[in-house]
């Protein structure tokens, strides 16, 4: 973030690496389309030849993976558009909203499809056949869709070591809803394989298509857990969901790090879009100017503030007389606010500073 008292203050600079986050999140997006839609086409050959319940549960996970990605190419699209008049916040908040349709068509094209179909073919009691080719099918599977979530987990991993967090504790924080997305979901993609794989494997020895059944039902339940959780996430960051205490003790930081600004009473940090925040601020300047300078300084710390790729809008406002100030719990800026790839939120991140 732009500080007046220093050119080379964190924030100033960062836009390579701003610019860098957006298409590594695209090409995530792209990658899991591609894998999903190779492997929605193997397994839907693959059940209809040997009538799998496991291998249709598949299918649809798969299917329902493929459009969801379309899902997220869209609010990738969408998302990044500039803010105007009609919407002095930016557009970030659509990401969520599509990231949401994702969610719920993960929940029904995938998780309720292979429940029910589980549940429709409890009564068979048909032997295995043609397994050979579901076996092909779920191996070259497992490696497209793991192809896919390594990309995943390449970029979350980049972010979560420079926050110094686990990847899935990152992946669940993040104000990024595409990545979390694609990591869930390929995530999920795998163990469902291997589920898949035990329920025809066990069709196969035991001659009991029961085990076939219940393998879809678990896919779709584990959809079904997956689906909530993305969907639980989404409605968090359309709530309007606070930043971390890292990211708002930054913040303050730059704040008092400018040498008009002599102290702050209160910060307000809210993501409005993936990296994008909407900040308030107290503040006391330094001096005793007159109720327009004031209002002038005011207005170019904001701008200033402004310039930081990851502030949508910054609004200023001088503290009541004798209101307690804010102070730094620490002075160290992370790597993750620093470099300007700020995707970290932590719930109960307001109010973490006190006076």
């Amino acid at each position: 973030m732009p500080s007046s008292s220093s050119p080379e203050a964190p924030g100033t600079a960062p836009d390579a690496s701003s610019s860098q986050q957006k298409p590594e999140s695209l090409l995530t997006v792209l990658i899991a389309f591609g894998a999903n839609l190779l492997v929605a086409i193997a397994k839907s050959v693959a059940a209809l030849v040997s009538g799998s319940a496991s291998m249709v549960a598949e299918a649809a996970h798969s299917w329902a993976d493929t459009g969801n990605e379309v899902f997220l190419l869209v609010a990738e699209r969408r998302g990044a558009r500039k803010r105007d008049a009609r919407h002095p916040l930016g557009y970030g908040r659509e990401t969520y909203i599509w990231s949401m349709f994702a969610a719920f068509g993960l929940f029904t094209a995938g998780a309720i499809v292979s429940i029910t179909h589980g549940i429709g073919e409890l009564g068979d009691t048909g032997p295995a056949e043609d397994v050979t080719l579901n076996y092909i099918v779920l191996a070259v599977s497992f490696c497209l869709e793991g192809t896919s979530f390594l990309q995943a987990f390449r970029q979350a991993r980049g972010a979560a070591t420079k926050r110094r967090v686990p990847v899935l504790r990152h992946v669940l924080q993040s104000s990024n809803p595409t990545l979390r997305a694609v990591f869930a979901e390929d995530a999920a993609a795998l163990v469902g394989l291997v589920i898949a794989f035990l329920g025809v494997f066990l069709h196969q020895v035991t001659g009991l298509a029961v085990f076939d059944a219940i393998g879809s039902i678990a896919v779709g339940l584990l959809l079904g857990v997956v689906a909530i959780v993305l969907i639980d996430r989404n409605r968090r960051f359309l709530l309007g969901e606070s930043t971390s205490p890292e990211l708002e003790n930054a913040v303050l930081v730059e704040l008092l790090a400018r040498e008009q600004v002599e102290s702050v009473s209160y910060l307000h940090l809210e993501f409005v879009g993936p990296s994008r925040v909407y900040l308030v601020a107290a503040v006391d300047l330094v001096g005793n100017d007159t109720e327009e300078h004031v209002a002038g300084r005011l207005r170019r710390i904001e701008e200033s503030l402004e310039q930081s790729q990851y502030v949508e809008e910054a609004v200023l406002t001088l503290s009541v007389p004798g209101a307690p100030v804010l102070r730094p719990t620490s002075d160290d800026i992370p790597d993750v606010v620093r470099d300007g790839t700020v995707e970290d939120v932590a719930s109960g991140g307001a109010g973490t500073l006190r006076a």
